[in-house]
């Protein structure tokens, strides 16, 4: 009997984690200016799933050149939650200002524009040159299937020689353009 009722318990248990697994959203946070990267080690610290996209420039100062990592879009930080926790747990954040919101309500960031975010930042060459003779449409949706960018998904910008991807996140109006072989494309 006491078997019976444990093993009820367990499958109570983990249909409670899987719900609230399923209710975790990405969103993204405004953040105080040039606060990001204080801001995701606060999240990180206090266990809330963060992402902070970087890219790595060269800046040049009258005695030196340096290659660092900036944030991929300034004053923002992505975390993955539950929507109650938005105000409860993130906004107490010190350095955050407010979430993203659309319609009056914190906008869900989809998890391929986090994939797509994730693909971009972590890959430093934008561009690789080779030629196919696979017949691709301007504007036809595509996926990258194989090399650094696997993974992406955009739109066919254009066709001349080299075939051009545009991703269009929908995210904060960000567009990045990778030039790509159209043998490496899932159309």
């Amino acid at each position: 009997m006491n078997f019976i009722k444990e093993e009820n318990n367990f499958i109570n248990n983990k249909t409670k984690i899987d719900k609230q697994v399923q209710l975790k959203n990405w969103y993204a946070i405004y953040t105080n200016p040039r606060a990001e990267k204080k801001v995701f080690e606060r999240f990180i610290e206090g266990g809330i799933e963060a992402f902070l996209p970087l890219e790595t420039v060269y800046r040049k100062w009258s005695d030196r050149k340096k290659k660092i990592k900036v944030p991929y879009i300034k004053s923002y930080v992505f975390v993955r939650v539950d929507p109650k926790e938005i105000y409860t747990k993130v906004l107490k954040v010190y350095g955050t200002v407010t979430v993203l919101k659309y319609l009056g309500k914190p906008a869900i960031v989809r998890d391929y524009e986090i994939k797509n975010l994730r693909i971009l930042s972590e890959n430093e060459a934008k561009s690789i040159e080779l030629t196919s003779d696979i017949s691709i449409e301007v504007g036809e949706d595509v996926e990258i299937d194989k090399g650094v960018f696997m993974g992406l998904r955009g739109k066919c910008v254009r066709v001349n020689g080299r075939k051009s991807i545009m991703i269009e996140s929908e995210l904060l109006g960000i567009v990045s353009v990778v030039e790509i072989a159209a043998k490496y494309l899932n159309c």
